[in-house]
C-alpha cells in the first residue's frame, strides 16, 4: 500500500473509531421477541433496529436477543449460558434494556419460577458492575394472546411480572410496560406470541419513550 493511501485509510479508521466511541451504547437483551423471530427482514424491522432509528446516530443499538432464552439460571435455555450474554457484557453498554420472562412461563421452567426475582437481580448486578455503569431498564413482557409452546399469559401476569416489579422497586430501576403498550392488539401477533414488524415498532416506540 502506498504511504498516502495508508495514511488516509488509517485516518478514516481512527476517525470512525472515535465517532463510535462517542456514541451511547444500548444493549437490547432478550429472547426471540428481541431477536425479531418471524419478522421479515428482521435486521431492519426488529425492535432494536427500530429503536436505533428512533434514537438516531448519537446512539449505537445492538440486538442481543436469543430465541427461547430464559432469565432463570435453571431454565431450559438460560440466557446466562448463551454467547449473546458475553457479547452484551463485552459491549460495555451505557444503557441496558432487559426483556426476558416469556419463556420462563413454560411448564418445565415454572418449577423454578420462585428464583426468577433472585436471578433477575443477579443479571442487573452483572450489568451494573461493568465499567460504563449502565442505566438499566426492566421490561414487562409483551402479552400472550394464546398459549403456545407452553408460554402462557397466566404465569406471565401472576408470577413473572410481579417478580420484575419487585426487583425494579428494590433496585430503583425504571420499568417499561410492554404488556400494557401491546394489550388489545392481537392483530400484531400472527402466532399469538411474537409481534410482527408493526408490533415491533410499537415496542420500540415504548422503549424509546422511556429512554428519552
Amino acid at each position: 500500500m502506498k504511504p498516502f493511501v495508508f495514511f488516509v485509510t488509517l485516518f478514516a479508521a481512527t476517525a470512525l473509531h472515535a465517532q463510535n466511541a462517542d456514541r451511547v451504547r444500548v444493549a437490547c437483551v432478550g429472547d426471540s421477541i428481541t431477536y425479531g423471530s418471524g419478522i421479515q427482514g428482521r435486521e431492519s424491522n426488529s425492535y432494536p433496529a427500530a429503536l436505533q432509528h428512533f434514537l438516531g446516530e448519537k446512539f449505537e443499538v445492538k440486538n442481543f436477543g436469543v430465541g427461547g432464552a430464559t432469565l432463570l439460571k435453571k431454565g431450559d435455555k438460560p440466557y446466562w449460558k448463551q454467547t449473546a450474554f458475553k457479547e452484551a457484557t463485552d459491549f460495555n453498554p451505557n444503557i441496558v434494556v432487559i426483556k426476558l420472562g416469556s419463556n420462563d412461563t413454560k411448564p418445565q421452567n415454572r418449577t423454578n419460577i420462585t428464583e426468577f426475582a433472585t436471578d433477575l437481580a443477579a443479571m442487573v448486578d452483572a450489568f451494573a458492575a461493568l465499567p460504563a455503569k449502565a442505566k438499566i431498564y426492566l421490561c414487562m413482557p409483551a402479552p400472550v394472546y394464546k398459549t403456545q409452546w407452553g408460554i402462557n399469559e397466566e404465569s406471565l401476569t401472576t408470577e413473572v411480572i410481579p417478580a420484575i416489579r419487585k426487583v425494579s422497586a428494590e433496585k430503583k430501576l425504571t420499568t417499561i410496560d410492554l404488556h400494557t403498550a401491546l394489550a388489545g392488539q392481537k392483530e400484531l401477533f400472527p402466532d399469538n406470541i411474537h409481534p410482527n414488524a408493526a408490533g415491533a415498532r410499537v415496542l420500540a416506540e415504548t422503549v424509546f419513550a422511556a429512554i428519552k
